[in-house]
């Protein structure tokens, strides 16, 4: 009886362990975009049969064919947290108890894919949209004659097909690349010399190791004795700039007086990188403001909303900005906007950028008028550096007024930004530092921290935007960074109350700026 019973328990044991596995797997995939499903797809070709891929539509029809090669398990993770690292999904790590350091470290001992297929999604990431259109063009006697629409991946997948592309064949894209532009080619570049000298540490993004600044990057191969160096020595774009502890090179042993000296010498370049974005250009930039205030079923009605998108104009228009305000829109009408504002050329001679979001809220999302959601992530990946380059290595702020957690009673002169219908099955946590785009350049900031609600005085407007809005007014003309005054806003809201004293807030920004941002001066005294 005893042996049974421990059979049965560990029985249970199993299931629960496999159970809490596959819910956790559901959680991934439901913080994916379709961008990202299309980007697993791709890293998966060499790994899985390209006839199953092409059935795909969830991340989660990725898990599932992984698990039946046996690539993914309860007790190994690795691939999927190889695959999320590679698509730069770098939040999502912790969720299988990963961090991207860790990863990093064991790229090299457990890594699957292949460096031709790395090479080959870093390129798609540096293709934009123009790019694309003229490497089809010159492509099209190669192509299939009926017209189609090809994201980047789906023309590589199609070249691979094709025969024109493959592991030791990748003239045709060199040449391609060099008439589009001649930057793409420093990815294959990479690739190919790292492949001729068989260099074990290209498992590594090589991403990783590039740095921004107005230069030209090179790539020096320095031969050492028996070894090779690889040195930035200039700096250049970037979608994804990473100051966060990164290594800044990446080489095989050198004598411990030639690492004094590269070391020392690349020191100095990123000190005198790390300094303030520019805000000297022809026009400080565009603010949007969208103001949702009142909705079409059981949402309550934002009182005091306009109170704040008043306040916002002044504000911002105060500080150089052109400020358009949208009000009442619906959840396709603002993905509809942020199309149009992706694409105007006006960006190319901007500062910077800023978008304000009034509305009510759900954990990374905020409610359109029809009371659908819109992802927070999927607002902002309109303006990477892909999707607008002419917003690249540009700052781009967004200010987010909105519950994040479950609506809460409160006294009638102060509501709750939340939902009121029963959506239970949506409530998923999604934390700031996931809403925001895994690239350079990006501030996201959240009126409250996930799960919570944030508060509007039904007269005088939400706590958040209003502390927002006065410390700008009194910070600016004292030449406090953009991070600095967002730290002074978290302590204003943070010591409010409501009039029982049983309400409280507390904002959250994240950020992925790679300079100090600060607003020039303006000469006219503040609005207020």
């Amino acid at each position: 009886l005893l042996s049974g019973g421990e059979t049965v328990g560990s029985s249970n044991m199993e299931d629960d362990v496999s159970l809490k596995f596959r819910q956790q797997l559901l959680l991934i995939d439901e913080n994916l975009v379709a961008e990202d499903v299309a980007a697993l797809k791709f890293l998966c070709t060499d790994l899985l049969p390209f006839k199953k891929l092409e059935s795909v539509k969830s991340a989660v029809d990725i898990f599932q064919l992984l698990m039946a090669e046996d690539y993914l398990n309860e007790e190994d993770t690795f691939l999927l947290a190889e695959l999320l690292y590679r698509i730069k999904c770098h939040s999502l790590l912790r969720k299988l108890g990963y961090t991207k350091e860790k990863v990093q470290e064991c790229l090299h001992e457990k890594g699957r894919v292949s460096p031709y297929r790395q090479m080959l999604y870093e390129l798609s990431e540096n293709i934009t949209n123009e790019m694309l259109k003229d490497i089809i063009f010159l492509l099209q006697n190669c192509l299939p004659k009926r017209r189609m629409t090809l994201s980047a991946l789906e023309l590589l997948i199609l070249l691979e097909k094709q025969g024109l592309l493959s592991q030791n064949n990748v003239q045709m894209l060199e040449e391609v690349c060099m008439k589009v532009s001649p930057d793409l080619l420093e990815t294959i570049n990479c690739y190919t010399k790292a492949k001729v000298c068989n260099i074990p540490s290209f498992n590594v993004l090589w991403s990783d190791y590039k740095h921004t600044g107005e230069k030209v990057l090179e790539l020096i191969w320095d031969y050492v004795g028996t070894f090779i160096l690889f040195i930035v020595t200039a700096y250049a774009y970037s979608e994804r700039i990473i100051w966060r502890g990164k290594k800044i090179l990446c080489c095989f042993p050198l004598s411990l007086k030639e690492n004094i000296v590269v070391s020392s010498s690349v020191r100095f370049a990123l000190s005198a990188e790390m300094t303030s974005y520019k805000m000297d250009g022809p026009h400080r930039g565009f603010c949007l403001v969208i103001n949702n205030v009142n909705f079409d079923r059981s949402l309550q009605k934002r009182k005091g909303s306009c109170k704040d998108a008043g306040e916002l104009k002044r504000v911002f228009t105060w500080l150089g900005l052109v400020v358009k305000t949208y009000t009442d829109l619906t959840s396709q009408e603002i993905k509809d906007l942020m199309r149009t504002w992706q694409h105007l050329q006006d960006h190319k001679d901007s500062d910077c950028f800023i978008c304000c979001i009034l509305s009510h809220g759900e954990s990374g999302a905020i409610y359109g008028k029809d009371e659908e959601l819109v992802s927070i992530r999927m607002i902002m990946s309109h303006f990477t550096a892909k999707q607008c380059p002419q917003l690249a290595e540009k700052p781009k702020l967004f200010f987010i007024q909105a519950c994040q957690g479950k609506e809460i009673q409160c006294p009638v002169y102060v509501e709750a930004d939340a939902q009121i219908p029963d959506l239970s099955s949506m409530q998923q946590s999604i934390s700031p530092s996931e809403s925001i785009p895994e690239e350079a350049d990006f501030l996201l900031g959240m009126a409250t921290i996930d799960g919570y609600v944030s508060f509007r005085h039904v007269q005088q407007g939400t706590w958040y935007i209003q502390a927002l809005c006065s410390k700008l007014q009194l910070l600016v003309p004292r030449g406090e960074d953009i991070l600095s005054i967002l730290t002074e806003v978290n302590e204003d809201v943070g010591r409010r109350v409501d009039r029982l004293g049983t309400k409280k807030q507390m904002p959250q920004p994240a950020y992925t700026l790679r300079r100090k941002f600060i607003f020039p001066i303006p000469r006219d005294p503040p609005p207020s």
